[in-house]
């Protein structure tokens, strides 16, 4: 989430998409950017929504983190991925990489190395880590992750990005990337992954109102999930799901500056194309809620 989480795989950005895309701030599954998510960012060529310097203010404009995770809960991820002493960090899909930062001010001996594709939020995190005194122990990788050398590490953060481990004009598939994730971590070592699932399996009905083109294959329940990373070699030492508060504090949040704008300017010749861009997010957002959920697993090798 890890920055939200975008697409399958991915994790609100608004979320994420199926697996959910960075909820390191983005946590993608809703908003993770994927075909099978509600994607909130720009379509492809469509403008900005604040393209103008009068105009409205980004989506998610304010947000720490892009999905449903709390400063609470954010700590106490921090803290147990820390207490291993973690040498080297690979963030998969890192966006800002706000969690990544985080880890690496926590492990005082550790080195990060942050991937993602979208240049703005690698910028934003480079410099971030600049303003927290840590530029000198952090790399923004402007590359795909699929296929990636950058392993193994000691610890491996994919929030909401487990889409980008995989073949784009293939179906979501957890399992590849689980075993993605298990080659790229080293013994002994941890895997942060935040990953969506049906906390019940939608009927047709229900799948109408999601995203475009939403799927019951789109994800798994938790239980299956948790099956996949354990046949691909891990153990789950911690097993956490965001919470309805979580869900509503972030949803609400990514649309909040704008919905203020919007009540302010009704008549602004972007208020037409911002007003269908939030309302569509927002139809999908009730439409997936209490249906689809995030899992934060914390997941050890097996050796």
């Amino acid at each position: 989430m890890t920055d939200p989480i975008t697409a399958p795989g991915a994790v609100p950005d608004s979320v994420v998409a199926p697996g959910t895309g960075p909820i390191t701030e983005s946590v993608a599954a809703p908003g993770t950017g994927s075909d099978h998510e509600p994607i909130k960012e720009p379509a492809h060529g469509e403008p900005a929504l604040g393209a103008r310097a009068d105009g409205p203010p980004p989506l998610a404009a304010g947000l720490t983190f892009h999905g449903p995770l709390s400063e609470a809960r954010a700590a106490r991820i921090v803290a147990r991925l820390a207490a291993t002493s973690p040498g080297t960090v690979l963030d998969i899909g890192c966006g800002r990489g706000e969690l990544l930062l985080r880890v690496l001010a926590a492990a005082p001996g550790a080195h990060g190395v942050g991937i993602d594709i979208n240049a703005d939020d690698l910028a934003l995190g480079r410099r971030l880590a600049a303003e927290r005194g840590l530029a000198e122990r952090v790399e923004y990788a402007s590359e795909s992750a699929r296929g990636t050398g950058r392993g193994p590490a000691d610890t491996v953060l994919c929030l909401g990005s487990s889409h980008a481990l995989l073949d784009p004009d293939l179906p979501h598939d957890p399992a590849a990337a689980l075993r993605e994730l298990r080659r790229l971590v080293r013994p002994g070592g941890r895997v942060l992954l935040g990953e969506g699932f049906w906390e019940r399996t939608p009927d047709d009905t229900e799948l109408a109102r999601m995203w475009p083109g939403a799927q019951a294959a789109d994800h798994v329940p938790l239980d299956v999930l948790v099956d996949l990373a354990v046949e691909a070699g891990f153990r789950p030492a911690w097993i956490e799901t965001a919470t309805r508060e979580e869900w509503e504090e972030f949803e609400s949040g990514y649309r909040h500056a704008t919905e203020l704008w919007l009540a302010a300017h009704p008549g602004h010749p972007l208020a037409p194309q911002t007003r269908d861009r939030v309302d569509r997010q927002r139809s999908a957002w009730l439409g997936y809620r209490k249906l689809f959920g995030i899992a934060y697993l914390t997941l050890v090798p097996v050796d």
